[in-house]
């Protein structure tokens, strides 16, 4: 983060947050582009009251859809083959 902060400065357009629940809070999605570890098994239900629309654009393909709808998150999972 800080690395981030030193080469963009401090904008009002840009938030930067310590945790990824903190940059969720008030977010209105979640876009994933990593397969790190640290977002394989989020709390599912966490997720879904922090976002202010509860959507998941999935680059990387980490989560089950038929896991995701029992939870009642709207999921775009891109590049994977509709069932």
């Amino acid at each position: 983060m800080q690395e981030c902060q030193a080469i963009y400065g401090l904008r009002d357009d840009l938030l930067l947050c310590g945790t990824k629940e903190a940059a969720l809070r008030g977010a209105d999605a979640l876009l994933i582009c990593t397969e790190w570890k640290s977002f394989r098994a989020p709390s599912f239900d966490a997720l879904k009251d922090a976002l202010t629309t509860p959507v998941i654009f999935d680059g990387r393909n980490l989560y089950d859809p038929k896991v995701i709808a029992r939870y009642g998150i709207e999921y775009f999972s891109i590049g994977r083959l509709a069932a």
